[in-house]
């Protein structure tokens, strides 16, 4: 049983958390045996994503603290959390890919941009492309016009080329 300078600081540091990511995925993890929760945390680990097991009272608790509203419906039964502090899609990817190969593990809800959001907003988000896809498409299609408008001038420039070669042909032909 946690002390109650334990638990504030244990609060503390779900507010950081909360307030620091950039997505967060809520899972009710029961049902998974120890190999599997092993696998799980080091998936995350590897993606770069902090996953904790932490009581739903001291999360409410954190999330009220800083604002954020709609958690308490899904703070029933054991609650893990896997945070994202550098891509928000990530942490949904993972637990999305896990779960989908174990069944025991549950999504809740997710967080995202420090709004609650459902389970079928957490799909919707792992089936996101990852963010170096997203960078590459935005700049292909910001170059994509460059490469027309290149292509143009160097149309004109060929016909350009072209006439003033007829131009001196010609000329050389009068004199």
């Amino acid at each position: 049983m946690l002390k109650l300078d334990e638990k504030k600081q244990v609060v503390a540091e779900i507010k950081e958390r909360l307030e620091k990511t950039q997505g967060a995925v809520l899972a009710d993890y029961r049902g998974l045996n120890v190999a599997e929760a092993t696998e799980l945390r080091t998936k995350l680990r590897e993606a770069g994503v902090e996953y904790k097991v932490l009581k739903n009272t001291l999360i409410r608790i954190a999330a009220q603290d800083i604002g954020l509203e709609g958690l308490d419906p899904y703070l029933e039964g054991p609650t893990a959390i896997a945070f994202s502090f550098d891509d928000p899609v990530i942490s949904a990817k993972v637990i999305s890919e896990f779960a989908k190969t174990h069944k025991a593990l549950e999504i809740k809800a997710g967080i995202l941009e420090n709004k609650v959001i459902d389970l079928q907003s957490v799909k919707e988000l792992a089936d996101l492309p990852a963010k170096e896809v997203l960078l590459a498409k935005v700049l292909g299609s910001m170059q994509s016009p460059m490469y027309g408008f290149a292509g143009a001038l160097q149309g004109l420039l060929r016909n350009l080329v072209y006439v003033l070669d007829a131009v001196r042909e010609k000329k050389a032909a009068e004199a």
